[in-house]
């Protein structure tokens, strides 16, 4: 079989998970389908009937995610079964991410690359290897030069051994449902898909490179003063377009694009729930949990002829939190819509 960078970065590619049994995951994925399908008739009906868009709303948030439900309504110390995976414990030193392919490379594909969705940290780490042989140097030296670009000053490697300047300490909650110190792991293995340090802020910079990066195209009159992205529009619009064949399991109307997650506009009824257009990413890793969503303004032809406005518009939100476990997309996107109703409000 062929396997490109597209369907790695979009996480078709067949490539397990931290998961080796494929009974186990095909078990999940239909636990949570069935779930799914015994909310949806409930959602749909409420939006027929012609509610208020408020409501919907708070009934589709409650509702979008049954993962996200059930961890803000568990006990303390209920363990995600994520975090159970022993590969998520690795203490192993890997000199270069090529090294690291030996702990999959030999493991039996779970499907045919370009037929099914599958997340996979694994997939990334492959995809970090494509860009060490390509770039002719160290994957970890080419992106910590491409955070200096971005003026992300923050963004480190997650090295044990390094002294970082106020590195947050890492929590969980054990058996007995007390708070614990997160137990050491090497990340070496995995760079590509959680092996990095960042703060709030430097998260914000990376979103607003990435929404000026999108919305520059569109502000042709403004007479050259606008610099150029650092990406082209063209390709954060690309990043930015569902992909068949995938899923998002921290937001149900969601599919995944190109290493992230996007939720198109679409109203099906007046007056009822409308769904706007925002891209996001969650991350989980042992004793921490984070999200980055990017809700873009939605920019009419009269605003950007007048040239009055510049990019980025829009409203970003970062959350990093050093619990494990945490969901943290449904709070991100409440946030976000409080700030983007209160502007249209001024």
């Amino acid at each position: 079989v062929a396997i490109t960078t597209r369907l790695l970065v979009s996480h078709l590619s067949g490539i397990r998970h931290y998961e080796k049994d494929i009974t186990k995951v095909k078990e999940e994925k239909e636990k949570a389908n069935r779930a799914f399908k015994l909310t949806k008739p409930y959602q749909d009906k409420e939006q027929k009937e012609g509610k208020g868009i408020e409501k919907t709303d708070s009934v589709k948030l409650r509702k979008e995610h049954e993962g996200e439900v059930k961890s803000r309504n568990s006990k303390p110390g209920r363990r995600d079964k994520e975090f159970e995976q022993e590969e998520y414990y690795l203490k192993e030193k890997f000199e270069s991410v090529i090294e690291s392919l030996k702990i999959f490379k030999n493991d039996p594909l779970f499907f045919k690359p370009g037929d099914q969705f599958l997340y996979s940290t694994y997939g990334f780490t492959l995809l970090s290897a494509v860009v060490e042989r390509v770039s002719g140097q160290k994957f970890t030296d080419y992106m910590l030069k491409m955070f200096r670009d971005l003026d992300m000053l923050s963004t480190v490697l997650d090295d044990n051994e390094a002294m970082i300047y106020n590195r947050a300490r890492c929590y969980v909650y054990n058996k007995k449902g007390r708070l614990v110190n997160a137990p050491y792991v090497d990340n070496s293995y995995k760079w590509a898909g959680g092996g990095f340090l960042s703060s709030v802020g430097d998260l914000l910079k990376f979103g607003n490179a990435l929404l000026y990066s999108y919305q520059a195209g569109q502000f042709k009159n403004t007479n050259g003063k606008l610099l150029p992205g650092y990406l082209k529009p063209d390709t954060v619009a690309m990043m930015w377009t569902p992909v068949p064949k995938t899923e998002v399991s921290w937001d149900r109307d969601g599919k995944y694009a190109m290493a992230w997650a996007v939720v198109e506009k679409n109203q099906q009824y007046g007056c009822c729930r409308q769904q706007r257009h925002y891209a996001s990413h969650t991350g989980g890793a042992v004793g921490a949990s984070s999200v980055l969503l990017i809700l873009p303004e939605e920019l009419d032809s009269e605003t950007i002829a007048t040239g009055l406005v510049a990019p980025p518009r829009g409203v970003i939100v970062s959350i990093i939190c050093n619990m494990q476990s945490v969901s943290l997309n449904s709070t991100a996107l409440k946030i976000a819509r409080e700030f983007d109703k209160e502007k249209w409000v001024q």
